[in-house]
């Protein structure tokens, strides 16, 4: 089954739900009728915290936020997706078409911020899942975050591969110039014909060129972001899109291997039968290769980089090429938690002061 402009073929149970369907043929697809378009809905999540917090030696951050959960893109790699089995729904389809969003986000950082026992530390936006993807164009909630960090002086670092970043530029140069952000964009290929089946509904190659070079020519840091690396389906691709960042303005860059922990594994392997089937073996050949025999390693230190000959040799033409072309030359300079200026109250507790004084 491909769906136009979806990612996933499949739409699997999650890994908690209680009930297994199995699909057969009813002959409904000899019809010669198109099935109408998979439409998006969106979802309010009333969450009680907007902050995350993790401890893994692989990232280099300790607190980040996802404004959605779910993302629109649909990226068949997506390490996220095995998340919407939490909210009993599958990871495939139903990970691209259901999005939930955080409403009152904006006011949940306020609050967090607020807190005596707060300590600044940079905050990342899209650890998971796109802050800019398109829901963000209508609900506005990663603007609205910016906006808090902006004015609470509060470092952040967004990860990204949509365009409409662009729109929420004037911020992050506000910030960048006082050493409050950086960008990173990421890019897993430059051919057009690839991304729409890998990635349907994230911007193309050239649009996330262009965000780094608008990056670049507004003072603000910018990654390039290879990743991830599929053996045999981008990883040729590798030197071309270092070079292709750098040229656009990335002074530094970064690359993971595919990660195919819990449903993604059968929805990876659901459309490499679809779009690749005659290379679909030996590509889970290789990848077994690089994860210890398995599909998927978890270990800290493996997951991002894998072990083996190919990831071996991967690691070497990254460093190569970040040689050529000058990216990495320094490291990135942390940006600054020193001028952070805690909200005086946040808009519950300054409600319960004027409630207290009446």
């Amino acid at each position: 089954m491909t769906i136009k402009n979806r990612g996933a073929t499949i739409n699997p149970e999650g890994r908690f739900d209680i009930q297994r369907h199995q699909a057969c043929h009813d002959g409904w697809d000899m019809e010669e009728e198109a099935l109408p378009a998979l439409e998006t809905v969106l979802y309010p999540e009333k969450a009680k915290s907007i902050l995350t917090t993790n401890d893994s030696p692989d990232i280099g951050f300790e607190q980040s936020i996802n404004p959605y959960r779910g993302c629109e893109h649909g990226c068949i790699y997506c390490y996220a997706r095995p998340s919407h089995a939490y909210m009993n729904l599958s990871p495939g389809l139903d990970f691209e078409t259901k999005i939930f969003h955080k409403s009152g986000a904006a006011q949940l950082l306020t609050q967090e911020l607020a807190k005596p026992s707060y300590q600044c530390k940079p905050v990342v936006l899209g650890a998971n899942t796109d802050p800019y993807q398109p829901a963000e164009n209508k609900l506005g909630i990663t603007r609205s975050l910016l906006e808090v960090f902006n004015q609470c002086r509060h470092p952040v670092a967004i990860i990204t591969k949509s365009s409409l970043i662009e729109r929420d530029l004037d911020l992050i140069a506000e910030m960048a110039a006082r050493n409050l952000a950086a960008v990173a964009v990421s890019i897993t290929t430059l051919r057009g014909e690839l991304k729409r089946i890998l990635e349907p509904r994230a911007s193309s190659p050239q649009a996330r060129l262009r965000v780094i070079r608008r990056c670049k020519e507004a003072g603000i840091p910018v990654r390039v972001m290879a990743a991830p690396m599929i053996p045999m389906i981008n990883d040729n691709e590798l030197e071309q899109i270092l070079a292709s960042a750098a040229e656009a303005g990335a002074s530094h860059a970064s690359y993971t291997l595919i990660r195919l922990p819990h449903e993604v594994k059968d929805l990876f392997k659901a459309w490499l039968t679809e779009h690749y089937p005659a290379r679909a073996s030996h590509i889970m050949s290789l990848i077994r290769q690089m994860r210890g025999g398995k599909e998927y390693d978890s270990r800290f230190g493996k997951r991002m980089r894998g072990e083996g000959e190919f990831a071996t040799l991967l690691s070497q033409r990254f460093k190569i090429a970040c040689k050529k072309f000058h990216l990495n030359v320094q490291p990135q300079a942390p940006l600054d938690t020193c001028c952070f200026a805690r909200p005086l109250q946040s808009a519950p507790q300054a409600a319960q002061m004027d409630l207290w004084n009446l």
